[in-house]
């Protein structure tokens, strides 16, 4: 009689051998219709997977962050089960889960069309109204080989070609569409019942620019017509907010092609925004005790052997230059430059905690088809800074982190900030297990000292250290990673750092990696999609345009505008011969946070007619009324809270 432990910790007794599902309709008939995996002993398997005794056995559902993967990896397979149906020539490669949905690749002779698109989703809705069973086998290695050869699938071919010799494949069958999978699938196709295809783009087999190029068909999925619905809304008010598009519109910054793509140019209006973060960076770092550094953008390759990133890091290196019969490299990192400037001198204990910061531009390889805007760049400029200090240092000083960290995010609008903490990983790591539980439980003690909330993602951490990744949470409800703290016992090991201890011994220095933008680029760039670029006044490239009704009052408009600048706002008079609706409706456009209307009466007493950006208007007040305002709002690093 199997016996099987649930979740609420009951047991429930079955008098035969049963599958997940038999335990979910046991429970009751809403769960098993629910039910579209399940847990045994930990492991995600099918609902048709078998109970061994005694098994500690969950139900999982769509609501379930697991059940949502397991409907997307299904609806991938669904793809392709259409693709198949509709275009028999096109092969099958791979179809994975991404953030939000799935794509998969296929080898076919031309492009998809946006129609193809929509005859694949029809044929898609068609399929999941079918209800096909979804069915796993076992098969041995060579006969998949075999199989899947003589379907004239050769990428399926290839990839159980990598499989080890002794290993078996598992395949799933749905109506006549079979596909190589580990699973774990839903039970039947009648599961997934919101689904779209959003966009299609080229791929290269196995992510290598001298193999061919793939299509690659992207989706999204949900566990219903409504999560589906709320989804696309924000993916079209995303559209709306594409920092390319208003970078472009509000000429913030460009892409320049002829420079070799992805190399951002920062244009005067987007310096401007660029200048006030670094300022309000460089105050904050003052106040937690922090010194600057400028490092060289080059160093001899030797430097990286010793640092490690020429063995782990080489992907995303350039190819090293010869400067006289030696190579260089242009830096990926600031850290070995920071280690450099620690070796420099011996250091006493009494020296530590070392806080050293640096806005240093950094080169990376991306491959052209992996470049996105500012969000994925070949140059950027980390704010990086590093922390050399005691092992009996390590919790306050990463405490320190967390309050500088969550200070800055939330000056910029960020309240919804997630924290992820993450550990060892299983396979490439550097240190002693006792090292690894110092460190690990010195991030955890620190974000548990200041009362926060995180969540632990196992295996996850540096090959050097683990680490604490901070996910913030954009006006549209999406998240993004941008700032880090590492614990590293890696570099000084390698670079033989050390200090002189209370009793004149020599010690080892504990290093910390801190980023809080993580590059300047790709958080601008995410600054510009949460304000839909309508920066607040303390950020706002242009802060007032001051706008005269008639030639009339051009010069009182020109010496408002010139007051204002002195004050040390950016300021603008617009005397164009345009009339004044015109003026105020580019200048909301341009998402200026304050328009300053001038005419007769204005000039007479020598005041402005403040209107906001959100048509508010705010009525007429004195110049240095005005300005006080401003003045706060900016002080202040007020946030608005329109969109």
């Amino acid at each position: 009689m199997p016996s099987v432990s649930l979740p609420d910790g009951s047991k429930k007794e079955f008098e035969q051998p049963v599958t997940v599902g038999d335990v979910a309709a046991d429970i009751g008939p809403g769960l098993a219709k629910a039910a579209v995996a399940g847990k045994v002993n930990g492991r995600l398997v099918d609902l048709s997977a078998p109970v061994p005794d005694n098994a500690e056995v969950a139900i999982v559902t769509a609501d379930d962050e697991e059940g949502l993967e397991v409907i997307r990896h299904s609806t991938a397979h669904l793809l392709a089960e259409a693709v198949k149906e509709l275009f028999p020539e096109a092969q099958v490669t791979i179809g994975p889960v991404v953030e939000n949905g799935f794509y998969y690749d296929f080898a076919y002779d031309r492009p998809f069309t946006p129609e193809d698109l929509e005859a694949i989703e029809e044929k898609m809705a068609e399929i999941a109204e079918r209800d096909e069973p979804v069915q796993r086998e076992v098969w041995d290695r060579n006969e998949a080989i075999r199989f899947f050869r003589d379907q004239g699938e050769v990428y399926k071919a290839e990839i159980i070609g990598e499989i080890p010799d002794n290993e078996d494949v598992s395949v799933y069958w749905q109506g006549d569409f079979v596909d190589l999978c580990r699973g774990p699938h839903v039970p039947s196709t009648g599961k997934l019942k919101a689904f779209k295809l959003t966009k299609v783009s080229g791929a290269y087999w196995r992510g290598d620019a001298r193999n061919e190029m793939l299509q690659r068909v992207y989706g999204t999925a949900w566990p219903d017509k409504k999560a589906l619905k709320r989804y696309l809304k924000q993916l079209e008010e995303a559209e709306k907010r594409d920092h390319r598009r208003l970078g472009q519109q509000l000429d913030l910054f460009s892409i320049q092609e002829d420079a070799g793509g992805g190399l951002v140019f920062w244009h005067p209006k987007g310096a401007r925004i660029r200048r006030r973060i670094e300022e309000y960076w460089r105050s904050e770092h003052e106040r937690a005790g922090y010194e600057f550094l400028y490092t060289p953008h080059v160093a001899d390759y030797d430097l990286w052997q010793t640092s490690g990133h020429a063995d782990f890091y080489s992907d995303s290196m350039y190819p090293a230059m010869e400067v006289e019969g030696h190579p260089f490299e242009i830096k990926p990192m600031n850290c070995p430059f920071h280690v450099l400037v620690y070796k420099d001198q011996l250091r006493s204990y009494r020296e530590l905690p070392i806080r050293w910061a640096e806005l240093g531009t950094v080169y990376r390889y991306e491959m052209s088809g992996a470049l996105h805007g500012l969000m994925r760049v070949r140059g950027f400029t980390q704010d990086d800074a590093h922390i050399f200090c005691r092992e009996d240092q390590m919790e306050s000083e990463i405490a320190g982190v967390l309050d500088l960290t969550l200070r800055v995010l939330n000056t910029f609008g960020f309240d919804e900030v997630d924290l992820y903490l993450s550990t060892r990983p299983e396979e490439k790591s550097v240190g002693s297990d006792e090292i690894w539980e110092k460190a690990t439980a010195a991030l955890r003690g620190a974000i548990e000292r200041q009362g926060l909330e995180y969540h632990l993602d196992e295996g996850g951490g540096a090959f050097y250290g683990p680490k604490i990744d901070f996910k913030i949470r954009d006006a549209i409800g999406r998240q993004w990673q941008c700032s880090t703290v590492q614990l590293d016992f890696n570099l000084p090991e390698r670079f033989d750092l050390e200090y002189v201890d209370e009793s004149s011994e020599r010690a080892r220095p504990i290093m910390i990696h801190r980023a809080i933008f993580g590059s300047l680029e790709r958080f601008f760039g995410v600054l510009i999609e949460h304000y839909a670029g309508k920066f607040p006044a303390w950020l706002a490239p242009v802060q007032a345009q001051v706008l005269p009704i008639t030639d009339h009052q051009a010069d009182y408009a020109a010496e408002v505008a010139n007051r204002l600048k002195n004050a040390g706002f950016w300021a603008e008079a617009d005397l164009r011969n345009e009339k004044v609706g015109f003026k105020i409706r580019q200048h909301t456009m341009d998402k200026v946070p304050y328009m300053l209307v001038v005419g007769d009466q204005e000039m007479e007493s020598g005041q402005v007619s403040v209107r906001h950006r959100s048509g508010e208007d705010l009525g007429a007040m004195d110049v240095a009324t005005f300005v006080d305002r401003l003045r706060s709002e900016v002080d202040n690093k007020q946030i608005e809270s329109e969109g």
